[in-house]
């Protein structure tokens, strides 16, 4: 109903990428959270807390993988 870049839609998708992360499921969290990154970017800016938030869990995520490299 809100559609996909909807801010809603995007918390929506933040808070299940950390469910999986918390879950262990750190590649699918990845993922979920660089789209979610690019879609917050595109919608809400570099500097919206939001678009923060998104950073500061794919970074996470890539900790979580070993790649800390590419934070």
């Amino acid at each position: 109903m809100l559609g996909e870049d909807h801010p809603e839609t995007l918390t929506s998708a933040s808070r299940l990428a950390a469910d999986l992360r918390a879950l262990g499921e750190h590649q699918q969290a990845r993922t979920l959270d660089e789209d979610t990154l690019t879609r917050r970017r595109r919608i809400l800016g570099e500097d919206h807390p939001d678009t923060l938030t998104s950073a500061h869990n794919l970074t996470a995520d890539l900790r979580a993988l070993g790649e800390p490299d590419q934070t």
